[in-house]
């Protein structure tokens, strides 16, 4: 079976989708199959056995490209639409594998063309627009709803990655083969570069602290706001504790760097900026509590799934973003506040008991529900229904 998979996405970068992708392809790579990525011309070459890397044409005043929705997004993807036709006028290709927004023209194609579509759908787009602000414009987000439910409609099967997307496209379209295949591929099993454990651990524990992580996006809907207005409670009550935040951009750690200085609280933070994505279990292995902050969206941050696995005990927001997967016997879960969130990473200083019992829990929850063997067995299932299809 000869696959095109097309990413409308800078690939690879360390990002959500970008993961997911990634974590696709190595899934799809063990079972043997031989797959075309038609990618960004953004991002750094992966080398996956079975898989060849296509980019669209360099776009010079391209250099980076934000999470979300944005116009530069819409030049890219006319690109991509371009590339994908010249593919499939040009390959014998049995399946178009899409994501995210690429299912929209990957749809057509596939009809066109008469190849099945399978639709790896990663978020609602049109509550995309509305998340992300993008526009106001009932008409635009009209025809993104026909967009989508003509994607999934028209698609053989739809990979959800989470248990509120899954119901969403099982409600519009209850007789759509929809497997629910969440991103709880852990890093390390696809970068194998050795770290410098020991190293990470002298940076994180400068002066022997308890440390809180987190490690993500420094986007605003990532919650950075609340949890350094929470700060203030905590070193109040216990002054020997230091927040580690890994990731951002240099403009985002600097603003965020200036408001820790306004509230006092600079020598409780460490800002590493962005680190390679081998290095972040080992961050997570020296840390004592790790957070998830978040206050928007629909999907469940990939980072849960190693927070699960780690022993670690979890905070995070009681937002839908987290409990789809999270619940107060595996984790802390807060309002979304400054003076709850605080309160919950207190309850875990103050009580090592709670703090072990909710990470045993966690990684057995972990080990049950979402481990790497469940994700690669359902990505084999998928893909045995696929064949027998194309045949």
């Amino acid at each position: 079976m000869r696959v095109l998979m097309i990413a409308p996405q800078p690939f690879f970068q360390p990002r959500g989708t970008p993961f997911s992708v990634l974590h696709r392809l190595k899934a799809l790579s063990k079972f043997g199959y031989k797959i075309d990525l038609l990618t960004y011309h953004l991002g750094e070459d992966v080398e996956v056995e079975g898989v060849t890397i296509h980019r669209i044409a360099k776009v010079p005043f391209i250099k980076k490209i934000a999470i979300g929705p944005s116009k530069p997004k819409i030049i890219l993807d006319l690109l991509l639409l371009f590339k994908t036709r010249a593919l499939l006028k040009a390959g014998n290709y049995d399946l178009i594998h899409s994501h995210e927004e690429a299912g929209f023209w990957c749809a057509w194609f596939a009809n066109k063309y008469r190849i099945t579509h399978l639709y790896d759908m990663h978020s609602s787009l049109p509550q995309q627009l509305e998340n992300f602000k993008f526009t106001k414009s009932g008409i635009i987000k009209k025809i993104f709803d026909g967009l989508e439910n003509y994607t999934i409609k028209s698609a053989k099967a739809v990979i959800t990655i989470c248990p509120e997307l899954h119901d969403y496209v099982g409600k519009l379209f209850p007789d759509k083969h929809n497997v629910l295949i969440e991103n709880v591929a852990d890093n390390s099993l696809v970068f194998n570069t050795e770290v410098d454990s020991q190293a990470i651990r002298k940076k994180v524990k400068l002066n022997g602290e308890v440390t809180v992580l987190y490690a993500g996006t420094f986007e605003t809907y990532q919650g950075i706001d609340l949890l350094i207005d929470s700060s203030v409670k905590v070193i109040k009550d216990t002054p020997k504790v230091r927040f580690v935040m890994v990731g951002g951009k240099p403009e985002q750690i600097e603003a965020y760097k200036e408001k820790t200085k306004r509230l006092n609280m600079e020598s409780h933070f460490l800002f590493t900026g962005s680190v390679v994505p081998e290095e972040v279990p080992a961050y997570i292995e020296n840390s004592d509590i790790l957070v998830s902050p978040r206050l928007e969206g629909n999907n469940t941050p990939l980072k849960i799934y190693s927070y699960l696995r780690s022993g670690k005990p979890i905070v995070a927001t009681n937002h839908l973003t987290h409990t789809q997967v999270l619940n107060k016997d595996v984790s802390i879960l807060t309002d979304c506040t400054p003076e709850s969130f605080g309160d919950g990473l207190l309850s875990i200083l103050k009580n090592k008991n709670l703090g072990k019992k909710i990470s045993e829990n966690a990684a057995k929850l972990a080990e049950d529900k979402y481990s790497y063997d469940v994700y690669l067995n359902k990505t084999k299932e998928l893909y045995k229904f696929i064949e027998s299809e194309v045949k």
